[in-house]
């Protein structure tokens, strides 16, 4: 997992383009990238294209407001972002400083990962 955080007044499709950026330099063979319909749109598009030129963006979408459907890669994240959300300190923005707010995030994520890790299947 990566993530960065960063002060509110940044829009996600741009700090979008800030993760990738330092993602891209972890991880060079990333070829594809699922993001929702906020980060459609050319701004998003033109700044990850200056980034890292191979990554290929697909945008999930919400398929209709009326009825439930479960989409496959959209049901990912926020499955990923439910089990984060569960650690009571990432609950509320309670961190003075941003790398505070991150180490948590890290914190929970190995907090999951052991867990998943160590699950006895019988």
């Amino acid at each position: 997992m990566h993530a960065v955080v960063h002060a509110a007044d940044i829009q996600d499709r741009d700090g979008g383009v800030l993760v990738m950026a330092t993602l891209f330099g972890l991880y060079p063979f990333l070829l594809k990238l699922y993001a929702d319909s906020g980060y459609a749109g050319p701004r998003f598009q033109q700044g990850l294209a200056r980034v890292c030129r191979q990554v290929n963006v697909e945008i999930v979408k919400r398929s209709d407001v009326t009825k439930f459907v479960v989409l496959p890669k959209r049901w990912i994240v926020e499955r990923t972002i439910a089990w984060l959300n569960r650690c009571r300190r990432l609950a509320k923005d309670w961190e003075r400083l941003n790398r505070h707010a991150l180490a948590f995030l890290q914190w929970a994520s190995i907090r999951l990962m052991v867990r998943r890790l160590c699950q006895t299947t019988t």
